[in-house]
């Protein structure tokens, strides 16, 4: 794994603004960043990050088993008791999962470590899937990068197919997501692109314009009834709203499924590390509630915690809310932004290698079950947060 300064394609900017890519540029920073990209081995790609992630899912899907299945794991992840039968009968009932993302710390030696799971509204999916595709393919054609070069990227194609293998053909889905965030609309349109390429209905309505028919169905800004609602808004969010409680009895399958309020969350760590302690992908992790309790698992990882650690809430989103703790005292923290007062994990520190003065987080997509590419983030700090920069990346053996 390197960092490689290239040559910007001159015309990108009119290109993304051409596609729709409104937020390359954020706040007048870049978001978007071509002036380097991030190189690695087929080897690095397939044996350091794609399989791991693969199993890393298969592992969480065994954690959301468990934690379903037991009233005090629900609420230990701050599932609202009454919603507890939603979310357990939604794992039991196996509702379809399409997407998630792991954020994993790699720099190229070693095997990749797990920070967190983004698995119910994971962003930068058009900009991981499609726009830096669109960079390897001119960037090969203007002999930027060499023949043979290649990227580690079927989202896209990934996204159809398993849209295809789960929904029969001419089926209505409907999308939705906050209005006025052109980041979210910008993963919302992927995702109905993909739809409709796996021959699917796609229709899209503001979350804010949904509604709820007199029988107590779902129903569209035309008053469509909604069957299936792909929903680019948090479960934790939607669990605390009065809609809440209209979701058992409307008929309507949500995605990404309830059981995944289970996965994207940051009480799935410590989980993870109790039913799967010393997994190379995996960092030591607690509830911070029950660390003064001890236990024979904290005692085994009380050295590594000692000498780094980093607290999270159970929910944030990012980067907010979180603390770098170093032999005894905060080194970096990020704003709360309201995500403050949750109750909070410890997770083991492990440090991200800086290239050029760049922090990068591997962003692995999963579709369905498996990796199916990767997106990168960088930030100076060590906190990979809203403004953080977007890389592309290239193979070459």
């Amino acid at each position: 794994m390197r960092k490689i300064p290239l040559s910007e394609r001159p015309d990108w900017r009119d290109k993304a603004k051409e596609l729709g890519f409104t937020f390359a540029d954020m706040y007048g920073e870049p978001y978007w960043d071509e002036s380097s990209a991030y190189q690695f081995s087929l080897r690095e790609i397939e044996d350091d990050l794609e399989d791991p992630a693969t199993e890393l899912h298969g592992m969480c899907r065994e954690a959301a088993a468990a934690i379903c299945a037991s009233e005090e794991l629900l609420t230990k992840l701050g599932i609202p008791a009454e919603f507890h039968d939603l979310v357990a009968g939604s794992w039991d009932r196996q509702e379809p999962e399409i997407y998630g993302r792991f954020d994993l710390a790699y720099d190229g030696t070693g095997p990749a470590k797990m920070l967190e799971y983004n698995a119910d509204t994971p962003t930068s999916l058009y900009e991981s899937a499609s726009f830096q595709w669109g960079w390897l393919e001119d960037q090969l054609a203007a002999g930027v990068l060499r023949d043979g070069d290649d990227q580690f990227n079927g989202i896209h194609e990934a996204l159809v197919a398993h849209f295809a293998a789960t929904f029969a053909p001419g089926t209505d889905l409907h999308f939705t997501a906050i209005a006025g965030n052109p980041e979210d609309y910008g993963t919302v349109e992927a995702m109905g692109w993909a739809a409709r390429e796996a021959d699917l209905g796609a229709h899209y309505t503001d979350l804010d314009k949904l509604g709820l028919s007199p029988d107590g169905q779902f129903i569209d800004d035309q008053d469509r009834v909604i069957g299936i609602l792909f929903k680019l808004y948090p479960w934790e969010d939607l669990l605390r709203d009065d809609y809440a409680q209209h979701i058992a009895g409307s008929g309507c399958l949500m995605l990404e499924p309830a059981w995944k309020a289970v996965l994207s969350n940051k009480g799935l760590l410590p989980v993870l590390w109790q039913m799967f302690e010393g997994h190379p992908n995996l960092l030591p992790a607690f509830f911070e509630a029950e660390m003064q309790a001890g236990s024979p698992a904290l005692d085994r990882a009380e050295e590594v915690l000692r000498k780094g650690h980093v607290i999270k809430p159970l929910f944030s989103r990012e980067g907010a809310a979180i603390s770098i703790v170093e032999n005894g005292a905060p080194t970096e923290t990020s704003p709360e932004a309201g995500y403050g007062q949750h109750p909070r994990i410890v997770q083991a520190y492990t440090p991200l290698t800086a290239f050029d003065g760049f922090h990068p987080v591997i962003g692995a997509w999963i579709v369905g079950q498996a990796c199916a590419g990767i997106g990168i983030r960088e930030d100076r700090g060590r906190i990979t947060q809203n403004l953080s920069r977007f890389k592309p990346h290239f193979i070459r053996d």
